[in-house]
């Protein structure tokens, strides 16, 4: 399907309070509950409902799944039994275990989790076999409903449960996140982060330990200062390795949480340390400053009391920030929103979020090395005003996400692989065009182009203005985009898409006969032998007469004007409004249309005799006619073909168009005042569309 342009004007940051229902029939939790309870019906989502397609899109189930109430499963279930622990997530038989670390993080933050999952479901006297459950999706909560029907074989659940088999929300947390994907096999490989941020909002960063930067230490501090969910892990050569112990007592391939990160005073000096938990609730680090080790005996109490440090096999333990580094390979932050943050919390990030699309022959031109195509995607603005406290640069981290890649799995479509690069403003207005790139390298750019739903990476720069480029890494791919910035201190992002504006030139006078050309001359006496004794074209005879003359026209590719383009060419140059033309109305109209020719010609960089789409925001400008990326994509989608060529008898039609549209809205705003309610943009919308 084709991705209509979506305007990437920044838009505040959505509240959760505010989340939007989802469900088909228009109606929320509430009102489905209410009208299941006064028929006495348990509900059935007919939005996903309880048969294979929701399980898988690719294959059939391997077994045969029942669909199972808990009711049905146990005598007595409950959706949450003495509180949401990491014991409740069990992996079933989906390859989701992404999922599963970010659930698994997700419980201990009760705030997020109580967001997340409404706590105040219950199987109780008012149960109607419906829950619901809150995500963040593109800077927008959605309120996702489902039936409490879940995929058994043998009376046991299929796929994620809890340690007690009485207890089922992180079994419908599950499933409200396939409905949201699409199917339980959407779910099948990602990311944690991934799932961090749509149950947060936040944004997401990876890093290398062993290649972080040498301010990591400040990062995590900030980070956790900001209340940001912070993971860890410890990389594994093999399946085998997966959960296996090291002689210090931590485990591989295993999603720990970062809880805590201090500097303490030993033996007279500064020693920083990190609080690490294993979410397993046991099983800790066994080296320097872990829970009874030697170090501690150097620390006095009134520190250890402030660390909250206490010998407790309870999975969480200190250990020297060095020795972090040594022994973990993979940090996860997700920093969240300030909606997602207490009010009291200190330190929160400043957001501006971008919404936006590639589209195939006008916005998606792929990545610098494609440098005929790169200046036509989305361009955004960035001003760095203000320094970051007691520095000379601006810190702000920059996420491009890809949307609903994985709900549209189903239909063939795969992660694609994008990035960003940013450009120091050159300080002009506009968008900026293709000898821009040609002659200026990037400021900073993504660490790389990756198949990933977000890329994102951190930034430090000089206050000042800056271009940020989105694109794939391919150009002509197809995707619906959200990009946002997260800066310390006040950011300001502005749209580069261009105004819609019309500079047209007086119409030409005609070159004095004497002075005519031997071309012109022979076109007159085409003219006459057409016209007849009345010297004046019609419609039937225009068509004749420009069909034979740009057949012949050198260096352009031109199929037929069509008798519908002939009759706009004469509305458009008829002064006497007798619905013909006279020679002089068509040597005016002639004169205009060498012009275009040679802008045509100006703009066929191939010399193909066609003209690239992606060419049409330049030729278009060139001929007086400013427009933003949605009205350019309109005039693609309806003049270019399959290999997003425009040939001139389309570039022609298009130009009629514009310039009847332009002339007939000047006409109107002059005689009403009212009308200059409908902007120049909008107008020309509604004309292209007719």
């Amino acid at each position: 399907m084709p991705y209509l342009y979506q305007s990437s004007k920044p838009r505040p940051s959505a509240l959760p309070g505010a989340a939007r229902a989802t469900h088909s029939s228009g109606m929320g939790y509430e009102e489905l509950k209410r009208e299941c309870l006064r028929k006495g019906v348990l509900f059935e989502d007919s939005d996903f409902p309880a048969c294979n397609s929701s399980l898988f899109f690719s294959e059939n189930p391997p077994i045969p799944f029942i669909w199972k109430r808990p009711g049905d499963i146990v005598k007595d279930p409950k959706f949450i039994l003495g509180g949401a622990t990491r014991t409740d997530i069990c992996q079933g038989d989906l390859g989701d275990c992404w999922l599963l670390a970010a659930i698994a993080s997700l419980t201990l933050n009760e705030k997020t989790l109580a967001r997340v999952v409404p706590l105040d479901q219950t199987f109780g006297p008012d149960y109607a076999g419906i829950f619901h459950f809150q995500f963040w999706q593109h800077n927008e909560w959605l309120d996702v409903v489902i039936d409490d029907r879940l995929p058994t074989f043998k009376g046991r659940l299929v796929f994620l449960h809890s340690a007690d088999l009485n207890e089922f929300w992180s079994a419908l947390l599950e499933k409200a996140y396939a409905k949201l994907n699409g199917s339980y096999e959407a779910l099948k490989g990602g990311s944690t982060i991934e799932a961090m941020e749509d149950f947060t909002g936040g944004i997401g960063e990876m890093y290398d330990v062993k290649a972080a930067p040498d301010n990591f230490y400040e990062i995590l501090e900030k980070a956790l200062k900001r209340g940001s969910m912070v993971g860890c892990s410890i990389d594994t050569s093999s399946a085998a390795e997966s959960e296996a112990r090291t002689p210090f007592g931590l485990i591989k391939g295993h999603a720990y949480s970062v809880t805590g990160i201090e500097e303490v005073s030993y033996r007279g000096r500064q020693v920083q340390l990190i609080r690490i938990r294993n979410p397993w609730g046991q099983v800790e680090w066994n080296g320097p400053w872990s829970d009874n080790s030697p170090e501690w005996r150097s620390v006095s109490p009134s520190e250890q009391r402030r660390l909250s440090q206490a010998a407790q096999d309870d999975g969480e333990f200190w250990m020297k920030f060095e020795d972090f580094k040594v022994h973990f390979d993979k940090v996860e932050i997700c920093n969240l929103t300030p909606d997602a943050l207490e009010d009291n919390t200190a330190h929160k990030w400043e957001v501006t979020i971008h919404q936006g699309s590639w589209v195939r022959g006008s916005t998606a031109g792929g990545c610098r090395n494609f440098l005929e195509t790169f200046w036509t995607n989305p361009q955004i603005k960035l001003h760095l005003t203000e320094k970051d406290d007691g520095q000379d640069d601006c810190t702000f981290i920059a996420a491009l996400m890809q949307k609903d890649r994985r709900k549209l799995k189903k239909l063939g479509a795969e992660m694609l692989t994008i990035g960003y690069s940013i450009y120091e403003s050159p300080g002009r207005d506009g968008h900026l065009d293709k000898d821009f790139f040609r002659y200026h390298p990037s400021k900073a750019r993504s660490k790389t182009y990756i198949n990933l739903r977000e890329v994102s990476d951190r930034f430090k720069l000089p206050p000042g203005d800056y271009i940020l480029i989105p694109t794939t890494f391919e150009p002509h791919q197809e995707a619906d985009f959200c990009l946002r910035i997260f800066s310390e201190k006040k950011a300001i992002t502005e749209d580069l898409d261009e105004n819609v504006a019309i500079d047209l030139p007086e119409p030409p006078h005609p070159t004095p006969s004497p002075e005519e050309t031997e071309e012109e001359k022979q076109f007159r006496a085409l003219f006459e032998q057409i016209s007849g004794k009345d010297m004046e074209i019609s419609a039937e005879e225009l068509e004749y007469v420009l069909n034979a003359v740009l057949k012949k026209t050198k260096n352009i590719k031109f199929k037929n004007l069509s008798l519908i383009s002939c009759r706009n060419i004469i509305s458009l140059m008829d002064t006497s409004g007798n619905g013909k033309l006279e020679f002089s109305e068509f040597k005016v109209f002639w004169e205009k249309m060498k012009k275009w020719i040679s802008i045509f010609l100006q703009f066929d960089f191939d010399k193909s005799g066609s003209m690239s789409s992606y060419e049409l925001r330049g030729a278009l400008k060139a001929a007086g006619y400013q427009l933003n990326n949605y009205l350019l994509q309109l005039i693609v989608l309806r003049y270019s073909d399959e290999q997003f060529q425009i040939e001139f008898d389309d570039f022609l039609n298009c130009l009629i168009r514009l310039e009847n549209a332009s002339r007939v809205f000047q006409a109107l705003s002059v005689k009403n005042t009212e009308f200059i309610n409908l902007n120049i943009g909008e107008f020309i919308n509604l004309a292209m569309n007719i």
